[in-house]
């Protein structure tokens, strides 16, 4: 059976930077969750930073692939450097997709770590612009599939190819 990694927050655990969660309630996710395929992540908790902790971005112009390839950091609004927790917690969900033979990942867009679609673009006015975070462009580099929580239905077509597919 294929796993899928969820990002801690999409369950309801209180993981955030802000101390929340962002929980989302969707009959797919309750499937696979009695299906026990959920395989829990926070890659940002297990780079080593804590919870509250200040919001992070990527630095204007840059991208996931330049963090991941330690020509680009991810800051602070104070300007503290916080890419190695970044980048270990990326590595870490991706020891967690192998481990458990996960094929795709459905995580919370927005964010530094796990933006499968749009990021915030450096600046912290709020402004978001196409991207993807660290965890989400190491993970598509090493072949799994990354859906934001905004597209269960494509996800859940995906783990259903997949599990056709011989």
């Amino acid at each position: 059976m294929r796993r899928v990694l969820v990002s801690a927050c999409l369950l309801g655990r209180p993981v955030r930077y802000d101390g929340r969660a962002k929980p989302v309630e969707h009959d797919i996710l309750a499937r696979w969750r009695a299906e026990g395929r959920l395989v829990p992540v926070c890659p940002e908790i297990a780079g080593g930073l804590p919870v509250p902790r200040p919001p992070a971005e990527i630095e204007p112009g840059a991208d996931a692939a330049a963090v991941l390839a330690g020509t680009a950091r991810i800051r602070t609004a104070a300007g503290e450097d916080v890419t190695a927790p970044f980048v270990a917690g990326a590595h870490d969900a991706l020891a967690a997709a192998r481990r458990h033979n996960a094929a795709i990942a459905v995580l919370k867009d927005g964010s530094p770590s796990c933006a499968a679609t749009r990021v915030y673009d450096g600046t912290f006015t709020g402004t978001q612009t196409a991207g993807t975070g660290a965890t989400t462009a190491l993970l598509r580099a090493h072949g799994i599939a990354v859906y934001p929580e905004t597209a269960l239905e494509a996800a859940d077509a995906h783990l259903r190819r997949l599990e056709t597919t011989p």
